[in-house]
């Protein structure tokens, strides 16, 4: 059984490392605040989520288990409240969405 819990722990900890990743990446490669905002707030909110739940894996059901999931929910809900909170006064400030050109027919 410690080998089944083990491996759940590795899974889990490994996809949210790498939603984290793709986050980081999405930092770098996107154009403007609102979908680099955008990006790491959804992939950063899975990622540590799925770290929380692969640390509450890894420790079975203990106290810090309880608090593993008061953290789990505090993330869920405050990570997009804020990520909205951002991109709203961002826009009221003045930054400006960014939209592709429109590339004329060539033919």
């Amino acid at each position: 059984m410690s080998e089944v819990k083990d491996l759940l722990t590795i899974l889990f900890l490994l996809l949210g490392a790498f939603f984290m990743l793709i986050g980081s990446i999405g930092v770098i490669r996107l154009p403007d605040f609102f979908t680099r905002s955008h990006a790491t707030s959804k992939s950063d909110t899975l990622g540590i989520m799925l770290i929380v739940v692969g640390l509450i894996c890894h420790e079975g059901l203990v106290l810090n288990s309880l608090k593993l999931m008061i953290i789990f929910v505090f993330i869920a809900l405050a990570n997009p409240v804020g990520s909205h909170a951002l991109a709203r006064a961002a826009f009221k400030f003045g930054i400006k969405p960014w939209f592709k050109k429109e590339e004329k027919d060539q033919a």
